[in-house]
């Protein structure tokens, strides 16, 4: 329960502190501030999704590290996919999960394309 606590507090923070950035800030990031905001409130496990889907579509840490601007649109529409049950059924099955099996996958086309 305080873990939980803890955790929205320091959300609340990072939320705060985003809201105060200014648009030059924001422009040197190349981010508005929306999208700096989704990356805040993204599920912690986000990065570790990331990367297990790429293996699955046969991708190394490199590979989908290589391009920094990618990597975050990996990250960011895994942090807003609404098919979380199904990437962890699918991510579950280890040796056995396949491309083929992660129809619903946001990043499948570019996991297919950076392979």
């Amino acid at each position: 329960m305080f873990d939980r606590v803890k955790t929205r507090r320091g959300r609340w923070q990072q939320e705060k502190e985003v809201s105060s950035l200014s648009d030059q800030e924001l422009n040197d990031m190349g981010m508005t501030r929306d999208q700096v905001m989704a990356f805040v409130r993204m599920p912690a496990d986000v990065p570790d999704r990331v990367a297990a889907m790429a293996e699955i579509f046969g991708l190394t840490d490199e590979q989908i590290h290589a391009d920094h601007g990618r990597y975050m649109d990996l990250l960011y529409t895994c942090g807003q996919c609404r098919d979380r049950g199904a990437c962890r059924h699918l991510l579950d099955q280890g040796d056995f999960a396949r491309p083929e099996d992660a129809e619903f996958c946001g990043n499948k086309y570019a996991f297919g394309s950076a392979a």
